[in-house]
């Protein structure tokens, strides 16, 4: 009769453990990575998406159309904001010149454009502050105010933010979602991705609406 028992246990198990698994569900240290220690958001308010980005990656401009049918989606309480990788080199002068477009209110209009400058009209050769100065000047942006503001002490102040920023949440790729300071999306895809942030919007969410006892 034990015997019996025990192989009915035994039998059981794999149907315990499929019935734990849900198909779809994102993985904690598979599709995101739970920061040991929550990190300040990028920007205040909402439940925060924050992109690291770069102009000169190439994965980056291809996410961007994803994220440009994906943001319009968002909740009301979503906040998706970029941020600038900053690796040293070319990824530092192109962070410089998507804070200087932010400083000077033309980020919005110029953003897919800088991309297609990149990778589809092929025009930025050096990524240095003058060929980029130049870029926006050809988007109608005042080419040498905007210079200025790139190697101003207020975009270089905003560019060590981003760099601790990053190295806080452990991002060392692009595109890389950080989701309110506490997840690092993981995910092998762009379109999941997309899911994973949802799944952990989702979980954010209902942890706000939860209050304590």
């Amino acid at each position: 009769m034990i015997r019996r028992i025990a192989l009915c246990l035994m039998l059981l198990v794999p149907v315990v453990a499929c019935a734990q698994l849900k198909p779809g569900i994102p993985v904690a240290g598979k599709d995101y990575v739970v920061l040991s220690t929550p990190q300040p958001t990028w920007g205040t308010g909402g439940i925060e998406v924050a992109e690291v980005f770069s102009y000169s990656c190439s994965h980056c401009a291809q996410f961007q159309p994803l994220v440009n049918r994906w943001k319009p989606t968002l909740a009301s309480d979503v906040k998706f904001r970029y941020v600038p990788a900053v690796f040293g080199g070319v990824w530092d002068t192109t962070a410089r010149a998507f804070l200087a477009a932010e400083a000077m209110g033309v980020q919005a209009r110029t953003h897919d454009a800088i991309f297609k400058a990149f990778f589809i009209d092929r025009k930025v050769k050096t990524a240095s502050i003058d060929e980029l100065a130049g870029i926006y000047a050809g988007l109608g942006v005042d080419g040498a105010k905007f210079k200025a503001v790139m190697n101003g002490t207020t975009v270089s102040a905003k560019l060590n933010r981003a760099r601790q920023f990053s190295l806080r949440a452990g991002v060392d790729s692009t595109p890389t979602l950080i989701i309110n300071g506490k997840y690092r999306v993981t995910a092998r895809t762009h379109e999941e991705s997309l899911k994973v942030a949802e799944f952990l919007i989702a979980k954010e969410r209902a942890a706000s609406a939860v209050k304590p006892r």
